[in-house]
């Protein structure tokens, strides 16, 4: 009886995303019997819409399951500020309600977002600091200070009776992070003496060798950089990146130059950490209006836009269509970040724009200007060998990441590992850590004001009308179903003429009158079988002419 009472009350983890992609974390974990689980969420972040999604904002993780099971959930916790973390509360928070913990400036940057986005539902928040320990109904949660590339990350030591589970975040060991407080080594120490059950692990940089440098190494770098400057400096990092930015204005002051602030969640990120006392002792940022007076030798331009976001900053910069300020040639542009897996493509035309410009351009490839905030396969060693977990479960990765940080943990000898993916129930209990279960997972994506699944949004349609376009067709015909006027075409991204110059419209004007004579008289009085048949007639023959499938809608009208 012991030991089935033991098996009701294992703990599981369930991700919703973030599992096998970079980005939309969103985590369960689940204790108690399996019909009665009791659920505790750890982070609630976004990814963003590629060109498989027209249109779309950005996307959220379906919490279908989680509203079903709304009142068994005792909180969500949130490790970090990124937005792949904490991004989807503003849409999601309302649906749930229940209570949210998080550091100050995660708390803080919520709020900024809030009072950004009209009609925003407020979201209260229980503040913690780095190290306290917080009871959450069954979950005993201590939030253990790590480093990472923003203010406040935490790794969470969450105790059941079942075990303890540490749920890294994204984290990297870093002594001297620029800001706030180093990882805290001695801390994890102690909870691997304690007894590690299970660890999550962030698996980002698991193919990379060796150790992450420190941010305190990119400052030194950066003033250096800024030293050879002769002219202007535009230089843009992530925005949540507090450390950075002040690294860069220790080495613009270090250059005798001026920080001048393009780009409005830079502003609200700078406004937050310096309400906290992140940016204490830096001379005073400048707004945009300064770029008029400040001399061009003297102006250190922070921007947003370092993943090419054509709204962003630097975009616009690099365009030549920002209001009030520009680039010209002999200016130095520094990328003090990295692009991130599916912006390659936008980065590359904001840098082709700044070649055009006669820009000098700086990336992490000419210069210690940028450092990963993850672990490298060195700190995973270190973690592994401090907190010694029986379980090992790789999350925030693609699956090569995965695969590579689940390889990695077997050579390193963790006794345990396992393999999940977005929607699997992973018992985390060790001597019997398996994918037990699959609960419901998917999308919602931010199409303007509406959040939904992808199917009701009408992201999918308006996908294939990128690729084929469409044809809308008006039939007007009397009660014995006989077309009154010729077929009204509107054709939206085709071509005019076929190969041999015949107008399009004209091809389906024929494809849908014979359509129309090809039915039978008894049947024509059927409005959805004209319409039917008038659809497939005009997909064929433009497909026949074409040679590709456009999207068709018809309409009838009886007299």
């Amino acid at each position: 009886m012991a030991s089935a009472k033991k098996n009701d009350n294992d703990i599981v983890f369930l991700p919703l995303g973030g599992v096998g992609e970079i980005g939309m974390n969103l985590g369960l974990y689940g204790y108690g019997p399996e019909d009665n689980r009791t659920w505790l969420i750890v982070d609630c972040g976004v990814s963003f819409a590629g060109p498989e999604l027209p249109g779309i904002d950005v996307v959220v993780p379906d919490i279908k399951f989680l509203e079903d099971e709304v009142d068994n959930i005792v909180g969500m916790v949130i490790t970090h500020a990124h937005e792949d973390h904490y991004g989807a509360i503003l849409h999601l928070w309302p649906f749930l309600k229940v209570p949210v913990y998080a550091t100050a400036f995660t708390a803080g940057l919520l709020a900024a977002k809030t009072e950004s986005e009209p009609g925003a539902e407020e979201v209260p928040v229980t503040i913690v600091k780095q190290g306290d320990r917080v009871k959450i109904g069954p979950f005993d949660v201590e939030f253990v200070a790590m480093a990472h590339s923003i203010p406040e990350p935490c790794a969470l030591a969450i105790r059941t009776p079942a075990g303890m589970v540490l749920h890294t975040g994204d984290w990297k060991i870093d002594m001297t992070p620029g800001v706030g407080r180093p990882i805290d080594l001695d801390r994890l120490a102690e909870l691997g003496r304690e007894g590690v059950m299970a660890l999550v692990c962030d698996s980002t940089n698991a193919i990379r060798d060796g150790v992450s440098p420190s941010e305190a190494d990119v400052a030194v770098e950066l003033k250096k950089v800024m030293a050879k400057a002769t002219k202007r400096i535009a230089i843009t990092t992530f925005a949540s990146n507090v450390a950075r930015i002040r690294a860069i204005a220790e080495a613009a002051a270090a250059n005798d130059r001026d920080v001048v602030v393009v780009g409005r969640s830079m502003h609200r990120v700078i406004e937050v950490a310096g309400e906290l006392g992140y940016l204490e002792g830096l001379p005073a940022f400048h707004n945009e209006d300064a770029f008029g007076y400040l001399p061009r030798e003297k102006a250190v331009l922070l921007c947003t836009g370092s993943q090419g976001e054509n709204r962003a900053a630097l975009a616009r910069i690099a365009a030549g269509d920002h209001r009030n300020v520009a680039l010209s040639k002999g200016d130095m542009v520094i990328f003090s970040s990295r692009t991130i897996p599916g912006n390659e493509k936008a980065v590359a035309e904001v840098l082709n724009n700044l070649a055009d410009l006669g820009a000098d351009i700086v990336t992490d490839k000419d210069a210690l200007v940028h450092v990963s905030g993850h672990p490298r396969r060195g700190e995973l060693e270190q973690l592994y060998k401090l907190l010694k977990p029986k379980v090992l479960l790789p999350v925030h990765g693609e699956p090569l990441h995965l695969a590579a940080q689940a390889a990695f943990a077997r050579e390193q000898g963790v006794p345990e590992v396992v393999r999940g993916k977005n929607g699997d129930i992973i018992r985390l209990t060790a001597g019997k850590a398996a994918v037990i279960d699959q609960a419901p997972f998917g999308i919602m994506v931010k199409d303007g004001d509406i959040l939904d699944d992808p199917e009701v949004t009408g992201v999918n349609e308006r996908r294939k009308l990128s690729f084929a376009g469409a044809a809308v067709i008006a039939l007007v015909i009397n009660r014995a179903g006989e077309l009154l006027t010729d077929p009204e075409v509107t054709l939206l991204g085709l071509p005019d003429t076929d190969d041999e110059g015949e107008p399009m419209e004209n091809i389906v004007i024929k494809a849908v009158t014979g359509a129309m004579k090809s039915i039978p008289k008894a049947r024509r009085k059927d409005k959805e079988l004209i319409r039917e048949a008038a659809r497939r007639a005009a997909r064929a023959e433009i497909q026949s002419v074409w040679g590709k499938k456009t999207l068709c809608k018809v309409m009838v009208t009886r007299l």
